[in-house]
């Protein structure tokens, strides 16, 4: 197995350092040596205010682009690719954006990135594991011991963000290795949603259940919930392109990246159970979806 090692003097600027990628990215960097700069509304930054970038850019080595809302946004372009473009003016090397395999809508911000003048790597992320456990999905399961979702009987390898954090350092740290490169990573196997609760229910011993609605139900639901109806239109177009079958199938990224298998489902699901994630607890009012990625 290998493993990536900073230089000491190497800083890496992460946006949404508090976030659920940007958190993990944070500590496998200061665990690979590096110095970390938080990028986030609670240091001063803002992705709507093109004012607050210069700072946070000035003078690092490398930056984790991660868009708050979806990589797939209709203005997730536009705002990824003038802060390369910055970050390139300002002489930061390298950037490493999040995206999400089988979303068309990415590759627009895609392109932006790859356009902007740095050296550039795209992180292709399967469905986190994490989406079990943090947000939308993991409060339902707490507070209604049920998970109500778009998605039937299609598989999908979810992946442990603790993977894709790794997998950013590693291309961030490592020269021109993965310059010019789009990586997809995900779990070691596939199961469906339905599987997926199956486990995390025997795990906790909670008699936790899954029900397939179709998207236009769910995106009635998302209204429900006080979600605006352009936002939840856009999801309900989203997880209906992402769960078609597309992302049915194994990524090699992690193997490749960092030598090693990527972290199984069942691990996560273990971690959390005892951790008591999905034990039952009050709940606050669900006010945004899940994440695709």
């Amino acid at each position: 197995m290998t493993q990536t090692h900073a230089h000491r003097d190497m800083t890496i600027v992460v946006t949404g350092a508090t976030g659920r990628t940007g958190r993990r990215v944070a500590e496998a960097a200061r665990a690979a040596g590096a110095q970390v700069r938080a990028a986030s509304r609670a240091t001063g930054f803002d992705w709507r205010s093109r004012a607050t970038w210069a700072d946070v850019l000035r003078g690092a080595d490398a930056a984790y682009l991660a868009y708050p809302t979806d990589v797939g946004d209709p203005e997730a372009a536009e705002a990824v690719g003038a802060l390369a473009r910055e970050a390139a003016r300002l002489g930061v090397r390298r950037l490493a954006l999040l995206s999400a395999r089988g979303e068309d809508r990415a590759r627009p911000t895609e392109e932006a990135l790859a356009g902007a003048g740095a050296e550039w790597t795209v992180v292709r992320a399967a469905w986190f594991a994490q989406n079990f456990s943090e947000g939308p999905l993991a409060r339902e399961l707490r507070q209604r011991g049920a998970l109500e979702f778009p998605a039937g009987e299609v598989g999908e390898p979810f992946v442990d963000v603790r993977d894709v954090a790794d997998v950013v350092v590693a291309a961030l740290a490592s020269g021109d290795r993965y310059a010019g490169r789009v990586l997809e990573v995900s779990g070691p196997r596939l199961l469906t949603f339905g599987e997926a609760v199956a486990e995390i229910a025997k795990a906790t011993g909670r008699a936790l259940t899954y029900r397939y609605v179709p998207p236009r139900e769910y995106g009635a639901n998302l209204a429900g919930f006080g979600v605006p109806e352009q936002e939840a239109a856009f999801l309900v177009e989203l997880f209906g392109t992402l769960l078609d079958g597309r992302n049915a199938r194994l990524s090699d990224g992690v193997r490749e990246v960092l030598g090693r298998e990527p972290r199984d489902f069942g691990r996560f699901v273990r971690e959390g159970a005892a951790a008591g994630v999905w034990g039952p607890g009050p709940v606050a009012r669900r006010r945004t979806p899940a994440a695709g990625v």
